[in-house]
């Protein structure tokens, strides 16, 4: 028995699939129910139905739990489910996504080719010239070096020949003998944009990112086409743009349009991972959660931290200006100075690498910083979500997969490259063989995955108002101190009104729990900063 457009019918309603152009991933799902009379199906509708509700996807040809069907052949018809008590598992999503591969199995193969960043995993293993310049820069002997890792000098000496492979076994030596080298390089996320399509920004501060809604101040944008904005704190860290309801003229009814997009800056991914601390969470569950509501990516950074100073960014423009480096994007641009520091981008969006002096960046801001260059891997749209992809299904690391790209994409040269060399069927090849290496950039991407992907949380602070005022306010306020004036100025103190703005960040500074977890850990944000190796699925510290 079910209901059509309120009339009550005989029929039973079996499932008979879901619709080629529908298949997609998505909270809500168009399939076709036959209406089934006398072993005979009468009429067929094609209907959109709640995915969560839905629960599995049914197999052909059996009965399908539909309560009522409305709609009409202009509008469409949606069907509503009959609720049971039985909690069933919702698989339906990882139904879709199987349907999905199968769907675009033929398509794939074809783009395969043009769109994958990179094939198998393929940076370099380390040479004797990259063990002679760690030994350098690390500033010890061959003897010291042997003595620390429980071998011969004359077998340092081999390996710095090059009459003996370097190992991974022997690198794990190396890292473990010097714990300063293993975190003198660490990858990290430094911006994240996912889009929900079916989602409002309150539901994805309840629901995705889990944290308290009333730490978020509701205010307009015209923005990216959206007309309201969530900013924690009142600041554009952590902040999520959508569309504010609105009454309809005509009915008087509140409407809510769906799609959202959230943002993590550099400072919020950092604020975030306090978040997922609370939780119990790594990004890695993060982003899984996320799939689950079609959360898609929009931007990725991905950020290695040279805190070595292995990367001198006056050497990489040099190289830069002497054309010797090879890009895959003939696209580069050089930016900055000596002083204030040296910035260089190679690509255009949707992916762009950027090499930058981090330690000047933030000097110039008054902050102080423990990474003296970075390198930044920019990525939007689909090559996020390739990225997203090798390292969700593809049990690779994200460090594996972060220098791969960097060494697929990019390799600079102590030799000159020669024009002939550039139009080689094989110029990466050509150049590897024949031009010597840059011995820090060959040692960063060979090194590089053996480091660390980090999080590293931190509260919610007013240090950028705190360094204001001690820069730029207190010599004043000395001056009418002694003027006699101080009184006043407590007083005004005393007395003065918040905006909204500062009453969120106060709020978001002062409580301890950002987010709706059960169980909060105790934290200890005034002692130095743990950080934690996302690649430990326990999430322990670093």
């Amino acid at each position: 028995m079910i209901t059509i457009n309120n009339e009550p019918t005989a029929y039973t309603p079996i499932f008979l699939g879901t619709t080629q152009h529908s298949l997609r991933l998505s909270l809500e799902i168009l399939i076709m129910v036959g209406m089934k009379l006398n072993d005979e199906i009468i009429e067929t509708y094609n209907v959109t139905v709640s995915a969560i509700e839905l629960g599995h996807l049914p197999n052909i040809g059996s009965e399908i739990a539909i309560d009522e069907i409305t709609g009409s052949e202009l509008s469409g018809f949606k069907a509503k489910l009959k609720q049971s008590d039985a909690q069933i598992q919702n698989t339906a999503s990882t139904d879709l996504e199987k349907l999905v591969d199968l769907k675009n199995v033929g398509r794939y193969q074809l783009l395969k080719g043009k769109n994958i960043m990179t094939q198998d995993l393929n940076a370099p293993e380390l040479t004797n010239d990259n063990l002679i310049l760690m030994r350098q820069l690390l500033g010890i002997t061959q003897q010291e070096l042997a003595t620390a890792l429980d071998i011969s000098r004359k077998t340092v000496t081999r390996f710095e020949n090059g009459e003996q492979k370097i190992s991974d076994k022997f690198v794990d030596k190396l890292l473990v003998a010097y714990p300063d080298l293993a975190e003198s390089i660490e990858v990290q996320f430094d911006w994240v944009s996912l889009t929900f399509p079916d989602l409002t920004s309150k539901q994805v501060i309840a629901d995705v990112l889990r944290l308290q809604e009333n730490l978020f101040l509701e205010r307009p944008t015209s923005q990216n086409f959206y007309t309201r904005e969530m900013a924690f704190a009142g600041e554009k860290n952590i902040y999520i743009q959508d569309f504010a309801p609105i009454k309809n003229p005509e009915t008087q009814a509140i409407e809510q349009k769906f799609g959202t997009t959230l943002y993590l800056t550099g400072k919020g991914t950092r604020l975030f991972e306090k978040a997922l601390l609370e939780q119990s969470m790594n990004w890695r569950n993060f982003f899984e959660k996320a799939r689950q509501y079609r959360g898609h990516l929009t931007r990725l950074d991905i950020a290695i931290n040279d805190k070595w100073g292995l990367l001198n960014m006056n050497d990489l423009v040099k190289a830069v200006q002497e054309k010797r480096f090879w890009s895959k994007s003939k696209s580069y641009a050089v930016h900055g100075n000596v002083d204030d520091g040296w910035t260089v981008d190679f690509g255009k969006s949707p992916f762009v690498i950027r090499a930058y002096d981090k330690h000047k960046e933030q000097a110039n801001k008054g902050y102080d910083t423990d990474v003296k260059t970075r390198v930044e891997l920019e990525l939007h749209q689909d090559k996020a979500e390739y990225v997203l992809d090798e390292w969700l299904n593809n049990d690779k690391k994200l460090v594996d997969i972060t220098f791969d790209i960097l060494y697929t994409y990019l390799w600079f040269t102590n030799g000159k490259i020669e024009d002939q060399q550039l139009k080689s069927d094989a110029v990466r090849d050509e150049i590897e063989s024949t031009v010597e290496p840059m011995p820090a950039w060959s040692l960063l991407t060979a090194l590089g995955k053996k480091m660390k992907f980090v999080r590293e949380p931190k509260k919610q602070s007013v240090e950028r108002i705190e360094k204001w005022v001690l820069q730029s306010v207190v010599p004043s306020l000395a001056v009418l101190k002694k003027t006699g004036h101080w009184h006043e100025i407590i007083e005004a103190i005393n007395t003065v009104e918040l905006s909204a703005e500062h009453e969120k960040l106060v709020m978001a500074t002062t409580k301890n729990a950002i987010t709706q977890a059960s169980k909060q850990l105790n934290i200890n944000f005034e002692k130095p900063t743990k950080k934690y190796n996302e690649d430990d699925e326990q999430g322990k510290g670093a």
